[in-house]
């Protein structure tokens, strides 16, 4: 199952065009071994992580001249204070948590966005007759704390007599109460209620606007700085997993049922199916997944903002670099 999020602490880097090549030699490079890299997941390993454990499984972060281990996730397990801190070198996170932390100062970019539209959303039941956010009413409502989209919608949405209640971690009190709704992710929760004769309806929390970049790739700032060739390396190895795995997602699935064997295949084969769209959404070439804009940044920004979760002065563009990922654009 899902989502029980830490609020995380994050911090700094630039946006730029092409990597020059770097000016002192990447450890490993003259001796021609492998150079270790942790890869520090947000949760455990699941079809949101696919096209990391691709690039693993399908050998391109070796072709690039890396040794990555993948390490899993799990409630509180803090991926960007440890990739901020350098205990990790590289991690997953959602651009609301790079942001968030960059305000508090944490030492964090992000590098590649596999998931251009957020799969987060609420479900809640067919029968119940809601079919937009707005008509949330006379229900309990199990979500995080501490969770930017929620603040959020509370300014968007009335939320009248709904009872907020923790994020009990299952869909054990979804399936009881006809009454009741929960977060999910759309490619986890629906499918898992629906496999065991619920009856889910998904709202998508993007609907009200509040849409980050998901599964975001993301070192430290100093190691952009230090290391160019090698965090070029990873985002390149990383882009062509991802689009490997929405191709063809049957090898790389075996391989995240071994080491998450509560992730059975068919809820990974329903879960690529339902990321493909969040990946390439409005026919986005394939050869363009992962990229960011300015625009995305400064709208999520804006929306923080206005929840007052970073300060009025903090400047989004010193979160991503997407000078790393090649769109094959390049004039």
């Amino acid at each position: 199952m899902r989502r029980l999020f830490c609020v995380l602490l994050l911090a700094s880097g630039l946006v730029g065009c092409k990597p020059s090549s770097p000016t002192t030699t990447e450890p490993g490079e003259e001796s021609g071994q492998q150079q270790k890299v942790t890869l520090a997941l947000n949760w455990f390993p699941e079809a949101e992580h696919g096209g990391y454990y691709a690039a693993l499984v399908n050998g391109h972060y070796r072709e690039e001249g890396l040794d990555v281990e993948i390490q899993p996730g799990g409630p509180g397990v803090p991926v960007i204070q440890n990739v901020a801190t350098g205990r990790v070198m590289f991690g997953i996170a959602n651009a609301d948590q790079v942001l968030v932390g960059r305000d508090k100062e944490a030492d964090v970019v992000a590098l590649l966005a596999p998931l251009q539209m957020s799969p987060r959303c609420i479900m809640v039941h067919e029968k119940s007759g809601i079919r937009r956010l707005q008509d949330l009413k006379n229900m309990t409502l199990a979500v995080g704390s501490g969770k930017a989209y929620l603040e959020y919608l509370k300014t968007k949405v009335s939320l009248e007599n709904v009872k907020l209640v923790p994020y009990p971690g299952s869909i054990a009190m979804f399936l009881k109460n006809e009454d009741f709704g929960q977060q999910g992710y759309v490619f986890s929760e629906p499918f898992v209620a629906s496999q065991k004769g619920g009856d889910p309806h998904v709202l998508m929390v993007s609907e009200i606007g509040f849409n980050p970049y998901t599964s975001l790739l993301i070192t430290r700032g100093q190691t952009i700085k230090q290391q160019q060739e090698l965090v070029a390396k990873m985002v390149r190895a990383s882009a062509r997993g991802w689009r490997d795995y929405l191709q063809n997602s049957t090898a790389v699935n075996e391989h995240i049922h071994k080491v998450n064997p509560e992730m059975d295949l068919a809820s990974l084969a329903y879960g690529v199916e339902a990321i493909k769209p969040l990946c390439l959404p409005a026919e986005l070439p394939a050869q363009q997944l992962g990229q960011m804009t300015l625009e995305r940044w400064k709208t999520l920004a804006d929306q923080l903002k206005e929840i007052d979760w970073i300060e009025p002065q903090f400047d989004p563009a010193t979160a991503f670099q997407a000078r790393f990922i090649d769109t094959g654009q390049q004039p």
